[in-house]
């Protein structure tokens, strides 16, 4: 039968480079550099231990139910039941919402960096109510670009992933080895030990941190269904994607540890710096504003990533009878605009605390880290959910599987990227030492509070929920369990 449904479908590239741009951030890229040749340690062991499980655990999950919505919400839901599936989907939802203020204060910093006087850029970055106005100028004009639909959101997420993310991580990597083949003084030690010292504490509590620098690769499941062929399409762009961000990451730090000193570099100007340093070192000083132009167009794409797929998941979930109907409202796009409206009205009360906080970068910190204990709540319950599945779904076709015969390679992949997440969730509470925070037991409160509130709602939620929250045009299917009666029923 011919699907007259005219919609538009991401191709393999698309999907690819959305998931870079969901995975890659360049503000990061400042915090690894301090640790030189060790950085690549950090990034690799992410990769084998997270990266990769979460890509082939999001692959197998994502084609097994390409026909069915809800994404995290129906991965977990099928393997532990309704409840926990709504707690998955509702932390990916909430942390993601807390996430923009700590991304969007990069593309400020990014904006600041646009004028051609170091000095005044420099202070303009470091003002509070600068950083705020244009956290909020960006976050509402991705909130816009959402309303307008999928399409709109994968062109734009496309073209600002490759001129804000891609280009310039690109253009980083080739300036750094072209500034070391024309006999540039390195401030990056190439001799250092590749093996950090795990013996320090502080150490083992950055390699945990590495993990979330590769969060994200398992939000595509949200978009398996806007794809052509996804059992076979889906996988190739999870793992081109997952190359891209690897290279990304481990050359891109190097080459803003060649040159800038370890002791000077900042979490939020650094990125711009570097830029700024290699420009002047090949008289190309007018490139620095065009860059840093670029570099505000990613974070407006990665946001915009973030902003269309959790909410798009929890609106799916919301019209099954799991939020109350005003949070089912749509424009005439069919685009969930009222659970846009309510996330972005959390963004901006988040971001005005920015100028309450006594300094921006411990603002950031523990936001950062919040989110960081609040997403890996969910992929403890993907990566365990995935191994159940195996079990409890026995016969499911899986058009993408891990492990041609038995359940072994699954308990392996899905084991470690369980006891990594893990892991990171037991460190993720400890403050580092390598930046000041301010208060511990501030930081403290804030990781536990928060992490209880956001934990506990979903269950409040759920306890309330009535059968008129139900939305009659839902195409929500019902979970496997739900099934199996009437299929009796049809064999009798």
């Amino acid at each position: 039968m011919a699907n007259i449904k005219q919609t538009v479908k991401l191709g393999v590239f698309t999907l690819a480079i959305m998931n870079v741009t969901a995975v890659v951030s360049l503000r990061g890229l400042p915090a690894e550099a301090v640790y030189g040749m060790s950085s690549a340690f950090y990034y690799l062991f992410a990769a084998i231990v997270f990266l990769i499980p979460t890509s082939l655990v999001a692959a197998e999950l994502a084609a097994m139910f390409q026909d069915k919505q809800g994404g995290v919400f129906r991965w977990v839901g099928e393997a532990y039941g309704k409840k926990l599936g709504f707690l998955a989907i509702w932390v990916q939802w909430i942390e993601s919402t807390i996430w923009y203020p700590t991304v969007l204060t990069f593309g400020a910093v990014s904006i600041a960096f646009i004028g051609m006087n170091d000095v005044h850029d420099m202070s303009l970055a470091n003002n509070k109510y600068y950083t705020l106005a244009v956290v909020l100028i960006i976050y509402w004009l991705a909130t816009f670009i959402s309303l307008k639909g999928m399409g709109w959101v994968g062109k734009v997420a496309k073209v600002g992933g490759m001129v804000g993310t891609i280009i310039p991580a690109a253009l980083l990597i080739i300036l750094g080895i072209a500034y070391l083949a024309s006999g540039g003084h390195s401030n990056l030690d190439f001799h250092s030990s590749f093996f950090p010292d795990l013996t320090n504490f502080d150490n083992v509590v950055l390699a945990a941190s590495i993990f979330l620098f590769y969060a994200g690769m398992e939000m595509g499941g949200i978009h398996v269904k806007d794809m052509d062929n996804p059992s076979k399409n889906y996988p190739k762009a999870v793992f081109i994607g997952a190359a891209i961000t690897v290279i990304i990451f481990v050359l891109g730090t190097f080459s803003l540890g060649v040159i800038i000193p370890a002791n000077d570099i900042s979490l939020t100007q650094s990125l711009l710096v570097g830029f700024d340093n290699y420009f002047k070192y090949i008289h190309a000083s007018w490139l620095s504003p065009i860059i840093a132009i670029a570099l505000a167009f990613g974070v407006l794409a990665g946001v915009l990533t973030w902003v269309a797929g959790p909410s798009k998941g929890i609106f799916a979930v919301g019209k099954a009878g799991y939020m109350p109907p005003f949070f089912q409202k749509t424009n005439k796009l069919g685009v969930q605009k009222n659970i846009l409206f309510v996330q972005g009205g959390a963004v901006t009360v988040l971001s005005l605390l920015f100028v309450v906080m006594p300094s921006v970068q411990s603002f950031y910190q523990i936001l950062s880290q919040l989110t960081v204990v609040l997403y890996l709540i969910m992929y403890m319950l993907m990566f365990s959910g995935a191994i159940a599945l195996r079990y409890k779904m026995k016969k499911l076709n899986r058009p993408f599987r891990i492990g041609k015969a038995g359940n072994g390679l699954m308990w392996f992949v899905g084991g470690l990227g369980f006891c990594g997440s893990l892991l990171a969730f037991i460190l993720s509470f400890i403050p580092p030492s390598q930046i000041s925070t301010g208060s511990n037991t501030v930081w403290f409160s804030v990781l536990i509070i928060g992490a209880l509130v956001v934990v506990i709602a979903p269950f409040i939620i759920y306890a309330s929920k009535k059968p008129s929250w139900i939305d009659p045009n839902s195409t929500f299917e019902p979970f496997h369990w739900e099934e199996q009666p009437a299929d009796k029923e049809i064999q009798a």
